[in-house]
């Protein structure tokens, strides 16, 4: 009797630690689940010369809610936007002293999750 009770005790602790292991697996997969419509865009911003600009405006805008989301460059002419879905289009361009790059597109078909955008400005006129 004591050796029937003592196998019952046993499957009971594997039964326990299946689900316990299941549990952490469902956690697991949300979480990567969550991060799969999540990207980032980086790059620089230079003048007509090359040169990188500090101080530059970059605009990224949302096609689909009009959203507009801005970012000063560093010394280096880099700015970074992160937490984008990629679902979703967006417009990318950059201002500096009066004059302005060409406005870019980031693609929902572009499947990259970091992207990288360089925006040239153009001569003023």
């Amino acid at each position: 009797m004591s050796q029937k009770l003592g196998y019952l005790a046993i499957r009971r602790l594997l039964a326990a630690a299946a689900c316990a292991l299941l549990l952490s697996a469902g956690a697991a997969w949300a979480k990567k689940d969550e991060n799969a419509n999540i990207r980032s865009v980086q790059g620089v911003v230079s003048s007509a010369q090359g040169e990188a600009l500090n101080g530059a405006v970059v605009q990224l805008k949302n096609t689909k809610t009009l959203q507009i989301r801005s970012f000063i460059t560093r010394d280096n002419g880099a700015y970074y936007f992160h937490g984008l879905n990629t679902d979703v289009d967006y417009e990318i361009r950059a201002d500096f002293d009066g004059a302005s790059s060409k406005a870019r597109t980031l693609s929902s078909f572009d499947t990259r999750k970091q992207p990288v955008v360089n925006l040239k400005l153009e001569q003023k006129k």
